[in-house]
């Protein structure tokens, strides 16, 4: 990715700019239709969304407006797009079966929706930038196969907390650093009964322009527990214990406080994914070590530190402003900023908030039913721990008492769910 940016100038310059199609334009999707507003060699074609209206915002936030059509017929669209206009629709197969896109972002948030986007995407040859994390721990490691046996690339994005970590993980096992953890700084305090319905969080919801779930999936935990599962799946590395440990701690103290306990630390094994709650946020962090002498005394004099482990921390991460630069990664260099290995290594898991009821419907994630944590996937599938990602409309079984691991045993999943298919291939392969 060195020469990106001339890269992207060089397609400028001969007037075949990367197409681009945006399935989802809530804040992150109208960012990203920002961002792309200002480069060089990039286009946002189409963008979808279920109201037509965010569409229209976003093209006009980012100077497009006169230069919309809005259509949900294919024909028209392509027509619009060879005209040099954008084009807004509700229609998310557009953003895929258009001649002229190369490569769609998902950013729904929808598990299910990641699904059908994804086998979509796999059937029409383009590349797939998945924003829905929560889709991506639930069949990532499947999604991530077919689309490597279509041709095309199956990517996480920059920007995003994986993305970034996986980014800076990359960088020390390149150099041949053993990693002892890696993680993020969690941007709010840890309410694990937060529930979507609490005043609290409607009045913070509207003061921010968020949804209240989108909020409270941060607040309960959950997103925290998407996120590292997702690193951890890229990586090989695992959670310490369930649920991660989570300290409160600032940058300076991450070094020693993500060590063995025998070095004064917390962790029982090294090689983890985890977090921690105080000054790290917007940042993300890979702690490592060296047995080379010669190197210890080297990275002392870069004022690493003394040791044995040493940060490597990066104090941002920008969220869907850097989606387009994995947009970019796919197409021209046929690379991924982030995705699953072949089969998972830890399960995002769902458990209770409240006294549940037999007969009742769960609702999403970030609502009132239940939050996400993170277990190891043999763990969890020895235990038939409900993925979290399959948890949206099941409907219990029986009663669960508040703090319960939701199970499979528990509850009723829809067969409907293209997701719940793909899943059960994926647990039948791998």
């Amino acid at each position: 990715m060195y020469e990106i940016d001339a890269k992207l100038a060089e397609l400028e310059s001969k007037h075949c700019p990367i197409q681009v199609g945006l399935i989802g334009v809530g804040q992150m999707g109208k960012e990203i239709v920002c961002q792309v507003g200002l480069m060089k060699g990039m286009r946002i074609a189409v963008a979808v969304d279920l109201d037509v209206s965010f569409c229209l915002k976003a093209f006009e936030a980012a100077g497009y407006a006169g230069e919309i059509v809005v259509t949900d017929d294919l024909a028209e669209a392509e027509a619009a797009i060879d005209q040099g206009k954008k084009v807004a629709t509700t229609n998310y197969q557009i953003a895929i079966k258009a001649k002229q896109i190369q490569s769609v972002i998902d950013a729904t948030g929808s598990p299910e929706m990641g699904a059908r986007v994804t086998l979509l995407c796999c059937n029409y040859k383009k590349n797939i930038v998945m924003m829905n994390v929560e889709c991506d721990v639930t069949i990532g490691p499947i999604l991530r196969q077919m689309a490597e046996n279509a041709g095309i690339v199956y990517s996480l994005t920059a920007g995003d907390e994986p993305g970034s970590i996986v980014e800076v993980y990359r960088f020390a096992k390149a150099l041949g650093f053993d990693v002892v953890a890696a993680g993020k700084g969690k941007n709010n305090p840890l309410n694990p009964y937060a529930k979507s319905t609490d005043a609290e969080y409607v009045e913070k919801a509207r003061l921010r322009d968020m949804n209240p779930r989108m909020l409270v999936e941060f607040v309960d935990g959950s997103k925290t527990m998407v996120e590292m599962c997702a690193v951890s799946n890229a990586t090989g590395l695992v959670p310490d214990i369930r649920g991660m440990h989570g300290p409160s701690c600032n940058v300076k103290d991450l070094a020693h406080v993500f060590s063995l306990k025998e070095q004064g630390g917390i962790l029982e094994k090294t090689g983890v994914v985890d977090f921690g709650i105080g000054d790290i946020n917007p940042g993300v962090f890979v702690v490592v070590t060296t047995e080379n002498k010669q190197l210890r005394a080297g990275l002392i004099q870069r004022d690493m530190g003394y040791g044995p482990n040493y940060l490597l921390y990066r104090p941002y991460h920008l969220c869907s402003c850097e989606t387009p630069m994995t947009v970019a990664q796919g197409v021209i260099y046929g690379e991924s900023t982030a995705h699953p290995m072949k089969k998972l290594t830890s399960e995002c898991i769902t458990i209770a908030k409240d006294d549940l009821k037999c007969g009742q419907k769960l609702d999403g994630i970030g609502e009132c039913c239940y939050r996400g944590s993170i277990e190891l996937a043999p763990v969890a599938k020895k235990e038939r721990m409900l993925p979290l990602g399959l948890a949206k409309g099941a409907v219990l079984k029986c009663d669960v008492p508040k703090d319960t691991i939701i199970t499979y045993d528990m509850v009723e999943l829809s067969n409907d769910s293209v997701l719940l298919q793909l899943r059960r291939i994926q647990d039948i392969l791998y």
